[in-house]
């Protein structure tokens, strides 16, 4: 069968299977890779393609998300989070735009955008209603300031894969360190200004006096010293952008994004059971470890699709029906990735089955491989839907109607993308 239609049933199979019949995304995009192998005739291969595929992200990201769960649960459930975020509130004294900086800065540390969502959004209602804040506001800007940062930095699971992929001699991590931190920063004051206008709202209000004054939480409530709070945090981000200007072997191992987050993971274990006992340490560090596996049965199935994809030859014949056509070589990896996440919905495996797709046509591109990059990873906001499980997460917990998702986070995650898409070709234009 021509792999651009096997590509088609592919994803109109997983849509079905995750949007239609709300089947787990894991048990869709696997079977929509087996579905792939047969159609494609390779029935004696899909089995170990498949297999493979999911080692091989498994092996890559076991130990990163794991232990970014890890930190992001004892953070949580030791009242860390409620310091920083008043900290950070303080400093700033703009309570929207407050909260959207905390989604935005541990998304990635905590390597789930829901997971920083679902943490903060207790802050972000307090602030709803202790600031008279229009309802929906605050959570908006924290779903959307999540997606920026975790859909752009590095080192989150995407970005990361494909940096991984391509290696050093491709793709610098500076570069992309650089580059993103600038593509997401306005992606995510794109997705605040947004919100800010669909709800009415100024941003030349988003101003309170004495912001720290009015927050509730008590130091002497949280329970946790300050020092306690931020190591996790920063120490891991230190590990890593040392190794980045060092060649000493044993700044490479420890910086190296599995070491440096496990040793933050060790490091949340150990400061906090000063303040906490030994049974509740455990059972946080258990609950990290059951959140972090249903985020790696997700990416492992997206591993396993792309590399039935791959096996297929369907990135070969989508790039050649795109580059046969008069859309601009930019365009293509945006177009690749939209597609691909309006059917299967999470944005971190797009990037991985988009990654799978687009690497053996980059030669005909003729693009840096970090402008291919950050033109998939904007791809990714386009198209938000049903099938998307933040789509839900959105609604569930912040108590939306469907009609509000789609007009707050489907848009918005649009105008990101597309912000996201016009920088990138703007950085190619002026640096390239």
């Amino acid at each position: 069968m021509n792999p651009m239609l096997i590509f088609l049933v592919a994803l109109v199979f997983i849509l079905v299977l995750t949007a239609r019949l709300r089947v787990h995304p894991f048990i869709s995009l696997i079977a929509g890779s087996v579905l792939v192998g047969f159609l494609a005739g390779e029935t004696e291969a899909i089995i170990e393609t498949v297999t493979a595929g999911m080692s091989n992200i498994f092996s890559q990201y076991a130990i990163t998300v794991t232990s970014g769960s890890i930190i992001g649960v004892i953070l949580h459930k030791s009242g860390a989070t409620a310091l920083i975020a008043r900290d950070i509130t303080k400093l700033f004294k703009k309570p929207i735009l407050a909260i959207g900086l905390l989604g935005f800065a541990f998304a990635v540390p905590m390597m789930c955008l829901i997971l920083a969502f679902i943490i903060f959004l207790p802050v972000a209602k307090d602030m709803s209603t202790r600031y008279g804040f229009p309802k929906g506001l605050t959570e908006v800007v924290l779903a959307l300031a999540t997606m920026a940062s975790f859909g752009l930095l590095y080192p989150s699971p995407g970005i990361y894969a494909f940096v991984n992929q391509m290696g050093p001699a491709e793709v610098g991590v500076i570069k992309v360190l650089m580059i993103g931190s600038v593509i997401a920063i306005v992606a995510m004051l794109a997705g605040y200004l947004y919100a800010a206008k669909y709800y009415g709202f100024s941003i030349s209000t988003d101003h309170i006096q004495n912001a720290v004054n009015g927050y509730t939480t008590d130091e002497k409530e949280i329970a946790v010293f300050r020092t306690a709070s931020y190591t996790p945090i920063v120490v891991p981000v230190v590990l890593i952008v040392a190794r980045l200007f060092t060649n000493v072997p044993i700044i490479e191992f420890v910086g190296h994004e599995s070491m440096a987050l496990l040793a933050g993971a060790i490091l949340a274990m150990v400061l906090f059971t000063r303040s906490h006992t030994s049974p509740d340490i455990r059972a946080w560090v258990e609950k990290g470890i059951r959140r972090a596996g249903l985020v790696l049965l997700d990416i492992c199935g997206g591993g396993a699709l792309g590399a039935a994809l791959a096996l297929a030859g369907v990135g070969e014949a989508l790039g050649d029906t795109l580059l046969e056509s008069s859309i601009p070589a930019l365009l293509i990896p945006f177009l690749i990735a939209a597609a691909v996440q309006t059917v299967q919905g999470s944005r971190m495996v797009t990037l991985f089955i988009a990654s799978a797709l687009v690497i053996p046509i980059m030669p005909e591109l003729a693009l840096p491989a970090e402008i291919v990059l950050f033109s998939m990873a904007s791809g990714t906001f386009l198209i938000s839907h049903f099938n998307d499980p933040y789509f839900w997460i959105l609604a569930d917990f912040a108590e939306m109607e469907t009609p509000e998702v789609l007009k707050t986070y489907t848009i918005g995650g649009a105008i990101m993308g597309v912000s996201s898409l016009l920088l990138t070709g703007a950085i190619y234009m002026v640096f390239y």
